[in-house]
This record gives structure tokens, C-alpha cells and sequence, in this order.
């Protein structure tokens, strides 16, 4: 990719064009990190390795491409007249930790009441995918979701819970394993009627 290239962030308030180095340039960047690191990136194991990583980092920070919106646009509204609840949970995820730039990896649980129309349920995971590929902290990742899926579907009432373990706890610092982190949040009917909540509790296996 050409240094000029630019990146426009989408799903987010404070989007920014960012001018993203060239391949050359990032793996460039990795030689460096090898060497800081303690070894020899000319050795016959790592010569390849920035070339591998940039590859890499294509895949894992792809949602950057993406755009929430362009997911959801698409809705079905031959429901049957169906407008309870509509949960999808145990949705599996990755992401990285953007203080440390290591992994948190865990399950999401979405669930919505239908206002105009459902969206397909796979569409839910793909959501899910393209906040989790960026940079990010849990809280944040929890509040993106939720937020691109009422700009989206307009639902009388929304609601998102992550679970993950983050490698940042378990493989530096405190060294704690096996350590779960648990964010959440209501919209809507769900934020207002506390028995829509235990609804959604009980549905994922939780407890409020």
C-alpha cells in the first residue's frame, strides 16, 4: 500500500483520516521491535517474520476496513409479527488490548427487541468481528456494539454482554489466569424494565 494511503474510521464520532505507512515501512517497524526485543531479525528463523506480521496484522486489524452499517442495512421484515426478544449469545470473539497490543478473547451475548424488522442472525457475529478486529479496550468494544445496533435497527430495547479473559492480566503484569472480565449494557425497554433484564440474564445463564 502507497504511504499516502488513508484510513477513514468508520462507526466512530471522532473519525479521523490516518495516513497509514507503507508495507515497507511496517515491516520496518517489526525488524526494529525484533532487535528491541534481544534478537537478530537477519537470522535465517526471523528474516521472514516482519513480512509475516504485516500479513498478520492485515487480517487481525481488518475491521478498520469494515462498516458496521453496511452489515446491518439489510433487515426482514416477514416476521411473522414476531417483536420479542431475539438473542444470539455465545458468539466467540478476539481482539487486542490497545494498551498493551496483546489479546482478550471471550464470548459475546446480543440480544434486541424488534421495532421494524430483524436482521439476519449471522450478521450478529459479523458485527461483533468488526469491532473486535481494532484496537480496543472491552468497555469500549461493548459500547460500539450496542451503539451501531440501534443507529442500525432502531430496536425498542437492546442489550450486549461480554465476557473475556485478557492476556494482558494473565501473561504480563499481575500474571492472574483463568481471570474473567464481564461488561454489559442496557438500551431501551431493556435499560427501563428490570424484568427484561433478568430475561436477558437468565437467557444467557447469568445472573444480574
Amino acid at each position: 500500500m502507497d504511504a499516502s494511503a488513508k484510513l477513514h474510521i468508520a462507526q466512530d464520532p471522532k473519525a479521523r483520516e490516518i495516513v497509514r505507512p507503507s508495507r515497507e515501512e511496517a515491516e520496518a517497524a517489526v525488524r526494529t521491535l525484533i532487535a528491541w526485543a534481544g534478537d537478530d531479525p537477519t537470522r535465517e528463523g526471523l528474516i521472514d517474520t516482519p513480512r509475516r506480521v504485516a500479513k498478520a496484522y492485515r487480517e487481525l486489524y481488518a475491521g478498520y476496513d469494515q462498516d458496521a452499517n453496511e452489515i446491518l442495512k439489510r433487515t426482514f421484515k416477514e416476521v411473522g409479527g414476531y417483536d420479542d426478544i431475539v438473542l444470539v449469545k455465545d458468539i466467540p470473539f478476539s481482539s487486542h488490548c490497545e494498551h498493551h497490543m496483546v489479546p482478550f478473547a471471550g464470548k459475546a451475548h446480543i440480544a434486541y427487541l424488534p421495532h421494524d424488522g430483524v436482521v439476519g442472525l449471522s450478521k450478529l457475529a459479523r458485527l461483533v468481528d468488526v469491532f473486535a478486529r481494532r484496537l480496543q479496550t472491552q468497555e469500549n468494544l461493548t459500547a460500539q456494539i450496542i451503539d451501531a445496533l440501534n443507529e442500525s435497527l432502531n430496536p425498542r430495547g437492546a442489550a450486549v454482554m461480554l465476557e473475556a479473559e485478557h492476556m494482558c492480566m494473565s501473561m504480563r503484569g499481575i500474571h492472574a489466569h483463568g481471570v474473567s472480565t464481564i461488561t454489559h449494557r442496557f438500551t431501551g425497554v431493556f435499560a427501563e424494565d428490570r424484568n427484561e433484564q433478568d430475561r436477558f440474564y437468565a437467557l444467557v445463564g447469568k445472573r444480574g
